[in-house]
């Protein structure tokens, strides 16, 4: 140990006595760039090539947070590195979804989601269907509710014995000189 020591100091003494030492190299101004969200949360350096950089910005912390929580930091990137490079921002997406669903229900996950989904959507399909068949009675029971008054109407005007050459209701009357669309009383005025 003791020699150990005197090497050191031997060494020291001899860069320091050393004429043709050369000065330290001047370093480069660094460019300091954050790390990403995912190095930053797993503590370590974010380098040049990492490829979880891209995906998961240093603003969106919260981003990683829950895939990591889910998936685990080594699955996410061995998921990416399999991927081509174009269906990586999809596969992030999909993974940071199922995640946060799984995180919230942790027993269907997305599952749950896409079944309430699909159930709300055959409600609304069958108070569609409802209302369509409500609007259909409606027409049926106008439409017949017309034909009784014009049933009615007839035979008042046949007693009366009287010929009228315009319509009494001026406002029904048919405005147009056609007689290929002749618009009667009791036709609808709307579809």
């Amino acid at each position: 140990m003791l020699e150990m020591e005197n090497n050191r100091d031997a060494s020291a003494a001899i860069i320091s006595a050393s004429p043709t030492s050369s000065p330290p190299p001047q370093l480069s101004p660094r460019v300091v760039l954050s790390p990403c969200a995912a190095c930053k949360i797993l503590r370590r350096r974010c380098g040049e090539k990492c490829v979880l950089a891209p995906y998961f910005p240093p603003t969106e912390p919260a981003k990683f947070t829950i895939a990591h929580r889910v998936f685990g930091a080594s699955n996410i990137i061995k998921l990416l590195q399999e991927l081509p490079q174009s269906q990586r921002t999809d596969a992030v997406n999909s993974m940071v979804y199922e995640a946060g669903a799984r995180i919230r229900d942790p027993v269907y996950g997305c599952a749950g989601a896409i079944y309430h989904l699909q159930r709300q959507v055959s409600e609304l399909q069958a108070q569609l269907a409802k209302a369509q068949v409500e609007i259909a009675n409606m027409e049926l029971q106008r439409s017949n509710l017309l034909e009784l008054i014009y049933s009615l109407d007839q035979p008042n005007q046949e007693q009366d014995n009287m010929s009228f050459e315009s319509n009494d209701l001026g406002f029904l009357e048919n405005n147009c000189n056609s007689t290929n669309s002749p618009m009667l009383w009791w036709d609808p005025l709307w579809t």
